[in-house]
Protein backbone atom coordinates (compact mmCIF):
# COMPACT_ATOMS: atom_id res chain seq x y z
CA UNK A 1 0.00 0.00 0.00
CA UNK A 2 1.31 3.46 -0.97
CA UNK A 3 0.47 6.09 1.64
CA UNK A 4 0.12 9.86 1.56
CA UNK A 5 -0.77 12.51 4.11
CA UNK A 6 -4.27 13.56 5.05
CA UNK A 7 -3.50 16.39 7.42
CA UNK A 8 -1.14 14.79 9.94
CA UNK A 9 -2.50 11.28 9.29
CA UNK A 10 -1.09 8.75 6.82
CA UNK A 11 -3.73 7.22 4.56
CA UNK A 12 -3.78 4.96 1.52
CA UNK A 13 -3.17 7.13 -1.59
CA UNK A 14 -6.27 5.67 -3.21
CA UNK A 15 -8.38 6.74 -0.22
CA UNK A 16 -7.24 10.37 0.16
CA UNK A 17 -9.73 11.82 -2.34
CA UNK A 18 -12.55 10.11 -0.44
CA UNK A 19 -11.38 11.61 2.87
CA UNK A 20 -11.08 15.09 1.34
CA UNK A 21 -14.53 14.71 -0.23
CA UNK A 22 -15.95 13.95 3.20
CA UNK A 23 -14.45 17.15 4.61
CA UNK A 24 -15.93 19.34 1.90
CA UNK A 25 -19.30 17.57 1.90
CA UNK A 26 -19.45 18.55 5.56
CA UNK A 27 -18.36 22.19 5.21
CA UNK A 28 -20.12 23.11 1.94
CA UNK A 29 -23.32 24.60 3.47
CA UNK A 30 -21.37 27.02 5.69
CA UNK A 31 -18.26 27.41 3.54
CA UNK A 32 -18.68 31.07 2.57
CA UNK A 33 -19.68 32.16 6.07
CA UNK A 34 -16.71 30.30 7.58
CA UNK A 35 -14.33 31.86 5.03
CA UNK A 36 -15.44 35.32 6.12
CA UNK A 37 -15.13 34.45 9.81
CA UNK A 38 -11.80 32.61 9.54
CA UNK A 39 -10.06 35.29 7.49
CA UNK A 40 -11.85 38.37 8.80
CA UNK A 41 -13.03 38.91 5.22
CA UNK A 42 -9.45 38.95 3.89
CA UNK A 43 -10.16 36.08 1.48
CA UNK A 44 -12.13 38.57 -0.63
CA UNK A 45 -9.06 40.81 -0.99
CA UNK A 46 -6.83 37.80 -1.81
CA UNK A 47 -9.24 36.72 -4.55
CA UNK A 48 -9.59 40.28 -5.89
CA UNK A 49 -5.80 40.44 -6.19
CA UNK A 50 -5.83 37.11 -8.06
CA UNK A 51 -8.39 38.50 -10.53
CA UNK A 52 -6.18 41.57 -11.06
CA UNK A 53 -3.07 39.43 -11.72
CA UNK A 54 -5.08 37.24 -14.14
CA UNK A 55 -5.35 40.35 -16.37
CA UNK A 56 -8.25 38.84 -18.30
CA UNK A 57 -9.60 40.30 -21.51
CA UNK A 58 -12.79 39.96 -23.51
CA UNK A 59 -12.90 36.54 -25.19
CA UNK A 60 -10.47 34.75 -22.90
CA UNK A 61 -11.00 31.09 -22.02
CA UNK A 62 -10.61 30.38 -18.29
CA UNK A 63 -10.61 27.17 -16.23
CA UNK A 64 -11.40 27.55 -12.52
CA UNK A 65 -10.23 24.37 -10.75
CA UNK A 66 -11.50 23.66 -7.22
CA UNK A 67 -13.89 26.50 -7.99
CA UNK A 68 -16.16 25.53 -5.10
CA UNK A 69 -18.72 28.17 -4.25
CA UNK A 70 -17.81 30.22 -7.30
CA UNK A 71 -16.11 33.43 -6.07
CA UNK A 72 -13.42 33.45 -8.73
CA UNK A 73 -15.65 32.04 -11.49
CA UNK A 74 -18.09 34.88 -10.89
CA UNK A 75 -15.36 37.54 -10.97
CA UNK A 76 -13.68 36.02 -14.03
CA UNK A 77 -16.96 35.82 -15.96
CA UNK A 78 -17.40 39.58 -15.66
CA UNK A 79 -13.96 40.09 -17.23
CA UNK A 80 -14.17 37.73 -20.21
CA UNK A 81 -17.52 39.04 -21.43
CA UNK A 82 -19.98 37.33 -23.76
CA UNK A 83 -17.31 36.11 -26.16
CA UNK A 84 -15.23 34.47 -23.43
CA UNK A 85 -15.92 31.44 -21.28
CA UNK A 86 -15.23 30.41 -17.71
CA UNK A 87 -15.48 26.71 -16.85
CA UNK A 88 -16.34 26.16 -13.17
CA UNK A 89 -15.06 22.82 -11.84
CA UNK A 90 -14.53 21.00 -8.56
CA UNK A 91 -13.96 17.38 -7.55
CA UNK A 92 -16.57 17.80 -4.81
CA UNK A 93 -20.18 17.71 -6.00
CA UNK A 94 -21.62 19.35 -2.86
CA UNK A 95 -19.30 22.35 -3.18
CA UNK A 96 -19.93 22.59 -6.92
CA UNK A 97 -23.70 22.47 -6.47
CA UNK A 98 -23.52 25.25 -3.88
CA UNK A 99 -21.42 27.34 -6.26
CA UNK A 100 -23.61 26.66 -9.28
CA UNK A 101 -26.74 27.72 -7.38
CA UNK A 102 -24.99 30.86 -6.15
CA UNK A 103 -23.90 31.76 -9.68
CA UNK A 104 -27.39 31.17 -11.07
CA UNK A 105 -28.88 33.33 -8.30
CA UNK A 106 -26.56 36.10 -9.54
CA UNK A 107 -27.78 35.57 -13.11
CA UNK A 108 -24.56 33.88 -14.26
CA UNK A 109 -24.77 30.55 -16.11
CA UNK A 110 -21.40 28.86 -16.61
CA UNK A 111 -20.34 25.38 -17.71
CA UNK A 112 -20.06 23.54 -14.39
CA UNK A 113 -18.68 20.04 -14.00
CA UNK A 114 -17.26 17.64 -11.46
CA UNK A 115 -13.71 16.71 -12.45
CA UNK A 116 -10.41 15.56 -10.99
CA UNK A 117 -7.54 18.02 -11.50
CA UNK A 118 -5.19 15.08 -12.01
CA UNK A 119 -7.22 13.95 -15.06
CA UNK A 120 -8.63 17.09 -16.69
CA UNK A 121 -11.22 16.30 -19.40
CA UNK A 122 -10.15 19.17 -21.67
CA UNK A 123 -8.04 19.39 -24.83
CA UNK A 124 -4.42 20.49 -24.72
CA UNK A 125 -3.48 24.13 -25.40
CA UNK A 126 -7.02 25.37 -24.81
CA UNK A 127 -7.20 27.89 -21.93
CA UNK A 128 -5.68 31.35 -21.55
CA UNK A 129 -5.80 31.20 -17.75
CA UNK A 130 -6.16 28.34 -15.26
CA UNK A 131 -6.77 29.10 -11.59
CA UNK A 132 -6.83 26.97 -8.45
CA UNK A 133 -7.65 28.73 -5.18
CA UNK A 134 -7.25 26.88 -1.88
CA UNK A 135 -7.45 23.52 -3.62
CA UNK A 136 -3.96 22.40 -4.57
CA UNK A 137 -3.00 21.37 -1.04
CA UNK A 138 -5.85 18.81 -1.02
CA UNK A 139 -4.66 17.05 -4.19
CA UNK A 140 -2.93 13.69 -3.79
CA UNK A 141 -0.38 14.07 -6.60
CA UNK A 142 0.31 17.80 -6.89
CA UNK A 143 2.93 17.25 -9.59
CA UNK A 144 0.44 15.34 -11.76
CA UNK A 145 -2.23 18.02 -11.26
CA UNK A 146 0.19 20.84 -12.12
CA UNK A 147 1.34 18.99 -15.25
CA UNK A 148 -2.31 18.64 -16.31
CA UNK A 149 -2.89 22.37 -15.74
CA UNK A 150 0.15 23.05 -17.89
CA UNK A 151 -1.15 20.74 -20.62
CA UNK A 152 -4.53 22.46 -20.99
CA UNK A 153 -3.02 25.97 -21.08
CA UNK A 154 -2.18 27.64 -24.36
CA UNK A 155 1.51 28.47 -24.87
CA UNK A 156 2.04 31.72 -22.98
CA UNK A 157 -1.01 30.96 -20.83
CA UNK A 158 -1.01 31.64 -17.11
CA UNK A 159 -1.59 29.41 -14.10
CA UNK A 160 -2.62 31.12 -10.85
CA UNK A 161 -2.30 29.14 -7.61
CA UNK A 162 -3.77 30.94 -4.58
CA UNK A 163 -3.01 28.92 -1.47
CA UNK A 164 -2.16 29.10 2.21
CA UNK A 165 1.61 29.15 2.56
CA UNK A 166 4.48 29.57 5.02
CA UNK A 167 3.73 32.53 7.26
CA UNK A 168 6.47 35.02 8.23
CA UNK A 169 8.39 33.87 11.36
CA UNK A 170 7.15 36.68 13.68
CA UNK A 171 3.57 35.51 13.07
CA UNK A 172 4.16 31.77 13.54
CA UNK A 173 3.24 31.43 17.23
CA UNK A 174 -0.01 33.41 17.09
CA UNK A 175 -0.93 31.73 13.78
CA UNK A 176 -0.40 28.26 15.28
CA UNK A 177 -2.47 29.21 18.34
CA UNK A 178 -5.28 30.50 16.14
CA UNK A 179 -5.13 27.50 13.77
CA UNK A 180 -5.20 24.74 16.37
CA UNK A 181 -7.06 26.34 19.29
CA UNK A 182 -9.51 28.85 17.80
CA UNK A 183 -10.29 27.51 14.32
CA UNK A 184 -11.67 24.07 15.35
CA UNK A 185 -13.86 25.72 18.02
CA UNK A 186 -15.16 28.21 15.45
CA UNK A 187 -15.92 25.33 13.10
CA UNK A 188 -17.78 23.48 15.84
CA UNK A 189 -19.79 26.56 16.80
CA UNK A 190 -20.74 27.74 13.30
CA UNK A 191 -20.65 24.61 11.12
CA UNK A 192 -21.08 21.90 13.77
CA UNK A 193 -17.78 20.38 12.64
CA UNK A 194 -14.46 20.78 14.44
CA UNK A 195 -12.58 17.89 12.80
CA UNK A 196 -12.81 19.30 9.26
CA UNK A 197 -11.32 22.59 10.41
CA UNK A 198 -8.59 20.78 12.31
CA UNK A 199 -7.79 19.01 9.02
CA UNK A 200 -7.69 22.43 7.33
CA UNK A 201 -5.01 23.65 9.76
CA UNK A 202 -3.00 20.42 9.39
CA UNK A 203 -3.24 20.38 5.58
CA UNK A 204 -1.78 23.90 5.44
CA UNK A 205 1.30 22.75 7.40
CA UNK A 206 1.80 19.80 5.05
CA UNK A 207 1.59 21.94 1.89
CA UNK A 208 4.83 23.05 0.17
CA UNK A 209 6.05 26.52 1.13
CA UNK A 210 6.58 29.36 -1.33
CA UNK A 211 9.93 28.28 -2.75
CA UNK A 212 9.04 24.57 -2.79
CA UNK A 213 5.85 25.23 -4.74
CA UNK A 214 7.71 27.50 -7.15
CA UNK A 215 10.19 24.68 -7.81
CA UNK A 216 7.37 22.16 -8.21
CA UNK A 217 5.64 24.37 -10.79
CA UNK A 218 8.88 24.77 -12.73
CA UNK A 219 9.40 21.00 -12.67
CA UNK A 220 5.85 20.61 -14.02
CA UNK A 221 6.68 22.57 -17.17
CA UNK A 222 6.20 26.25 -16.31
CA UNK A 223 9.02 28.34 -17.73
CA UNK A 224 8.57 31.38 -15.52
CA UNK A 225 7.11 31.33 -11.99
CA UNK A 226 6.72 34.21 -9.54
CA UNK A 227 4.94 34.36 -6.22
CA UNK A 228 3.40 37.19 -4.25
CA UNK A 229 3.13 36.91 -0.46
CA UNK A 230 -0.15 38.21 0.91
CA UNK A 231 -0.86 39.02 4.57
CA UNK A 232 2.63 38.18 5.77
CA UNK A 233 2.87 34.93 3.82
CA UNK A 234 -0.33 33.56 5.33
CA UNK A 235 -1.34 33.17 1.70
CA UNK A 236 0.76 33.24 -1.47
CA UNK A 237 -0.30 33.70 -5.07
CA UNK A 238 1.96 31.78 -7.46
CA UNK A 239 1.80 32.75 -11.14
CA UNK A 240 3.32 30.43 -13.72
CA UNK A 241 3.64 31.00 -17.47
CA UNK A 242 3.56 28.06 -19.89
CA UNK A 243 6.47 28.05 -22.33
Amino acid sequence: MTTTHFGYQSVDEAEKAKHVRGVFDSVAPKYDLMNDLMSGGLHRAWKAYTVMVANLREGHQVLDIAGGTGDLSMAFSKKVGKTGRVVHTDINEAMLRTGRDRLLDAGIALPTLVCDAEKLPFPSNHFDVVSVAFGLRNMTHKDVALAEMNRVLKPGGKLLVLEFSKVAPPLEKIYDWYSFKVLPKLGKLVAGDDSSYRYLAESIRMHPGQEELKALMKASGFGHVDYHNLTGGLVALHAGIKC
